[in-house]
């Protein structure tokens, strides 16, 4: 009845039919094990209430109401989620240490006769899975940093690059952040566990023996930190650096934040950010540009006044750079350097 996840990172091949994370919603939601449903036997507010009775009152009497309003909850999912499940079903089940949510569940599950299991540990067993190939265990892959000024098309090649089968981390796609002032994208940003997990995952399944491509970023992306045995392995890293024209990241940019340029005043309030760093007017010139939509310009001065300096800056440091010209930033040019990079890996 109880199933022991596999020692090592391997989240993506587990012998069930479905995975049911039955913690509240808002713990579901902060992060939760590959491919997971939830199904709450507990809201948010009834979890509050039962562990505000076990401390104030009597562990008795919340455990009577909890096991109350699990069995009503879990009849409304035998009722709605799981009813057209057949008899074959295998389910694996799991809360906060495989405690009494999971068991409690799990023993209904199997009266139905599923042959539901729960997971040993809980989620606590699964963070520490994540945790232990995130921070204890060294980063197995070459890693080559893709790097270059802001507006390279850095992510686009990336994508390109993974299309022709280089195996390639996309850190500002599983942070939900394009990795500045101006990166915020919507939805927001994952938790920091989830974040970590997705990653875990994309980790489980490189091949050690071949090299990985990773956006050069700072140790964070965003307000998430990039775990440290990658982090390690990035610091150490050949960097192949994409040389552009700054007209045609200019334009490059203006299309690929287009969802920041067509929203003014959060460009607005972006840019006042920045005065710390500027002269008020600098700060004002751009403005202006921003208020009259010249977003090529306005790009083109945030690059040359504000970004390439401090690109220059971080990278001063490192001996190991190649760099790869470009004319231009179009579909074909982006192809065409994706092509030159998995060549030089293979």
């Amino acid at each position: 009845m109880r199933y022991t996840l596999p020692p090592s990172a391997d989240f993506l091949s587990l012998p069930f039919d479905t995975v049911i994370d039955v913690r509240s919603p808002s713990e579901f939601a902060e992060d939760h094990m590959p491919g997971a449903i939830n199904l709450p036997v507990l809201s948010d507010k009834e979890r509050a209430m039962v562990g505000t009775i076990y401390v104030q009152d009597s562990p008795f009497k919340a455990r009577k109401i909890g096991a109350a309003l699990v069995a009503r909850n879990a009849a409304r999912h035998l009722e709605n989620s799981l009813i057209n499940k057949d008899g074959g079903w295998k389910p694996l089940v799991y809360c906060w240490r495989g405690g009494q949510r999971s068991g409690s569940f799990t023993t209904i599950l199997r009266q139905v006769g599923w042959r539901a299991e729960v997971v040993e540990g809980g989620y606590k067993a699964y963070r520490a899975l994540v945790k232990h190939a995130l921070y204890d265990t060294p980063f197995a892959p070459k890693v080559v940093l893709l790097d270059g000024n802001t507006g390279s098309a850095k992510t686009d090649i990336l994508a390109a690059l993974k299309a022709r089968g280089v195996q390639v981390i996309d850190l500002e796609g599983l942070a939900n952040h394009r990795g500045s002032l101006f990166g915020a994208r919507a939805g927001g940003q994952p938790s920091q566990k989830a974040f970590e997990s997705a990653l875990a995952q994309v980790v489980a399944g490189l091949d050690p023996s071949r090299p990985v491509v990773v956006e050069a970023e700072s140790s964070k992306v965003g307000q998430l930190v990039v775990p440290p045995q990658l982090w390690a392995a990035m610091r150490a890293a050949p960097r192949l650096e994409i040389v552009a024209p700054l007209a045609a990241r200019a334009r490059f940019l203006a299309v690929a934040y287009k969802d920041i340029v067509e929203d003014k005043a959060r460009l607005l309030k972006t840019l006042g950010k920045l005065r710390t760093y500027h002269a008020a007017g600098t700060i004002e010139h751009w403005c202006k540009l921003a208020e009259n939509s010249e977003m090529e310009a306005l790009a083109a001065a945030l690059m040359a006044e504000h970004y390439d300096p401090r690109y220059g800056k971080a990278r001063a440091d490192k001996a190991e750079v190649t760099t790869l010209p470009v004319s231009g930033l179009a579909t074909e040019d982006i192809n065409a350097v994706a092509a030159q990079i998995a060549a030089r890996l293979a």
